[in-house]
């Protein structure tokens, strides 16, 4: 399975900010929208990640508050990516190894979407739900043996 399968499943709606707007402005957003991250995007390219890990580093520096901070501050400036061709089991290695619950998808330099921890282990148990159907579909269709022990 590869990254272009679950984003097939999961539709292309993407939720970018700007790195110049304000962290308070972007936090309303993904409360709004029920979001964990957003694409930080300028002039066309990516330039990073927000996540709810860096929003809430953002606060604690801040005494409690976002304040006056702007998203580029407060961004992931060097966001893992991958591409709608990388598989599965590549994604789920370099999530772990890297402890990204977010991870752009890139065309080039487009972007293509967004997946996350949820869309990989959601894929993962799709995937392995579907294959126990199979088996138990084939189980149940096994031939019987007759009485010489041949089929």
């Amino acid at each position: 399975m590869k990254v272009s399968d679950i984003l097939r499943v999961k539709g292309s709606t993407l939720f970018t900010v700007t790195p110049d707007e304000s962290l308070s402005v972007a936090v309303t957003t993904m409360a709004e929208k029920d979001i964990g991250s957003l694409v930080v995007m300028e002039h066309g390219d990516l330039v990073g990640m927000l996540t709810f890990r860096e929003v809430i580093q953002a606060i604690v520096a801040n005494g409690g508050t976002v304040g006056t901070t702007l998203v580029r501050k407060a961004m992931d400036d060097h966001p893992v990516t991958c591409t709608m061709e990388t598989e599965l089991d590549e994604i789920r290695r370099i999530m772990l190894e890297q402890h990204a619950r977010y991870m752009p998808v890139m065309d080039q330099r487009m972007l293509m979407g967004v997946i996350s921890f949820y869309d990989v282990a959601k894929a993962v148990v799709d995937s392995q739900n579907f294959e126990n159907k199979m088996l138990k579909a084939y189980i149940r269709d096994w031939p019987a043996e007759d009485a010489s022990g041949s089929n």
